[in-house]
């Protein structure tokens, strides 16, 4: 059961000490690290941060042993695995690290077989799967691979039928569904699973139309592609890419797509902003609309009643976020408002008697 639109409200946390956009996010046990991304000058930053959610404070943590922007990051234990993503000069990196909790220290891990950026990554069974991603020749790889602390090693797994990256990735049962990302600046419209037991690729239909900086999200099994920003068709090279509202679903039971639908569609059009399920409910929350400056509008989805209602906005309009889902919150990190922001606000759900 959807939770109604008067149950969410937003929690406004301390700003980061480091303004940065592009950072990466882990909630693990009440804390929230924010890793690397970039400054002002788009320099990839070494700066790490750890804000203890109960108490609303700020930590600075030793830095980076490599400063990094769009690594992947997950929590494995009392460890956060920090993988790939680009250095001061841009170039993709293979170098892991791992932030060890209680010991307060980074270590060097076993680096990725090639160097890359814009990795999608899941944990299952304290064993991290990372896919696709950048090389340093600028093409998109259909790399997969799987990481086992014990053993400190990377292991490659049958490759994407559909190299790309920045890819979204959702678990699902023993299955990993990746959708969307890009190669070079072209969208990506495969939808394709990975099965963990049978180690085997499942293609599905592809996405129905081709949006640059969409969003996916997953709830109850449904698979959403929303907003972006649509290029022109090749016979109308007169006309600007423009923001949309769609909303294209695939349920699984089905094996198709729906239709897209006009009763469906977001209420508002925007493009490179953060989708998640928080409370029964699809949310989408700011990005880029047509307005002249970044949204601060959030919106919710419920899928009883297949529509979309306002929830609260979020008190800094910001595109190019990171974010990172909690028990009952979705935290926005960072991102731009007027250049990098430090703002750090949830979405939560209040209990409501």
């Amino acid at each position: 059961m959807a939770a109604g639109t008067g149950a969410f409200v937003w929690a406004t946390f301390p700003a980061m000490p480091t303004r940065r956009v592009y950072c990466s996010a882990v909630h693990r046990d009440g804390q929230l690290f924010v890793l690397g991304g970039c400054g002002g000058g788009g320099r990839a930053l070494g700066a790490a941060e750890v804000l203890d959610i109960p108490a609303q404070h700020w930590t600075t943590l030793p830095p980076l042993p490599t400063p990094r922007a769009g690594a992947a990051a997950l929590a494995l234990g009392k460890q956060i695995l920090v993988v790939g993503g680009v250095d001061v000069m841009q170039s993709p990196l293979a170098s892991v690290e791992v932030f060890h909790v209680d010991e307060g220290k980074w270590e060097k891990k076993a680096a990725l077989a090639q160097p890359s950026m814009g990795i999608s990554a899941v944990q299952r069974d304290g064993a991290i799967y990372a896919l696709g991603g950048m090389g340093a020749d600028t093409s998109p790889q259909a790399l997969v691979r799987v990481y086992e602390p014990a053993k400190d090693h990377w292991q490659p797994l049958p490759s994407m039928p559909t190299p790309c990256y920045g890819a979204s990735v959702f678990l699902q049962g023993n299955k990993i569904f990746v959708l969307g990302g890009r190669q070079g600046k072209l969208p990506v419209t495969a939808f394709e699973a990975f099965d963990l037991e049978t180690r085997s690729w499942t293609r599905y239909p592809s996405v129905p139309s081709r949006r640059a900086f969409a969003a996916c999200a997953m709830a109850d099994g449904v698979v959403f592609s929303l907003g972006g920003l649509q290029q022109p068709g090749p016979h109308n090279f007169y006309s600007r890419p423009h923001f949309v509202n769609t909303v294209e679903m695939f349920d699984p039971a089905q094996g198709a797509w729906s239709k897209s639908n006009r009763a469906i569609r977001m209420r508002e059009k925007r493009a490179d902003f953060v989708a998640g399920c928080l409370g029964g409910r699809v949310v989408a929350v700011g990005g880029l609309g047509n307005q002249s400056c970044p949204l601060g509008s959030a919106e919710g989805f419920s899928l009883s009643r297949k529509k979309w209602e306002p929830l609260p906005p979020m008190p800094t309009g910001r595109c190019s976020c990171s974010s990172c889902l909690a028990p009952s919150l979705l935290f926005i990190i960072g991102g731009v408002a007027q250049g990098p922001s430090g703002a750090v606000e949830a979405l939560c759900l209040r209990e409501v008697p």
